[in-house]
């Protein structure tokens, strides 16, 4: 399977990191030729407003967006959340969002940077272990549309959520050392998705 990772902004390096400890050896993308030669995307953590700009500046956005609406799976942590919601609560002026997952999320939702924290929660992929996620600024889940399932959760809100070809974490995985989800991602919903439209 051929993987990219929005290489815009934002934790690119932790996310490659993780991917090829999956062993599944990522491609940057940062133009639209990278972005054709990917069967499946990630999108960083970072600052969703920064990588929304830079994807119009070049010339990703429209092709990003197309791609996930015809079935190309994307996984999406903290920001990328964020950029995967079709709905956004407290957005900056003009923000944009690929959109794709039937959700509405709360930017910065547990609290600013120094609100930042770290936590063991359950994750709902048939294991009883639980999964260390990492907080900064994060969004949570408000309300869930149709097709879409809930993870995880933290003081009831869905914290990580997935669709048939899309999956979204407001924590950051990629930092915690735990490969569960990047897993999860590869194996459950990825080859997944690819196989049914082949």
């Amino acid at each position: 399977m051929k993987v990219g990772v929005l290489a815009l902004q934002g934790d690119v390096s932790e996310h490659v990191s993780v991917l090829i400890a999956c062993g599944v050896y990522p491609t940057t993308v940062r133009r639209r030729s990278e972005l054709d030669g990917v069967q499946a995307l990630v999108i960083p953590g970072g600052e969703s407003t920064t990588i929304a700009q830079l994807a119009r500046i070049f010339d990703l956005f429209e092709p990003i967006r197309s791609r996930i609406a015809m079935g190309m799976p994307v996984y999406g942590s903290c920001a990328g959340m964020i950029l995967l919601a079709d709905r956004i609560l407290d957005a900056k002026k003009d923000q944009e969002s690929f959109g794709g997952l039937d959700i509405t999320v709360r930017r910065n939702a547990f609290g600013r940077q120094v609100d930042s924290f770290e936590s063991d929660i359950s994750f709902d992929d048939g294991s009883k272990d639980l999964v260390r996620a990492v907080f900064i600024r994060a969004p949570w889940v408000e309300n869930i549309g149709t097709g879409v399932t809930t993870l995880a959760q933290v003081d009831s809100h869905p914290v990580a959520v997935r669709s048939q070809s899309i999956l979204a974490t407001s924590f950051h995985p990629e930092l915690s050392g735990d490969h569960r989800i990047h897993r999860y991602f590869i194996e459950e919903v990825a080859k997944v998705a690819l196989e049914q439209v082949q």
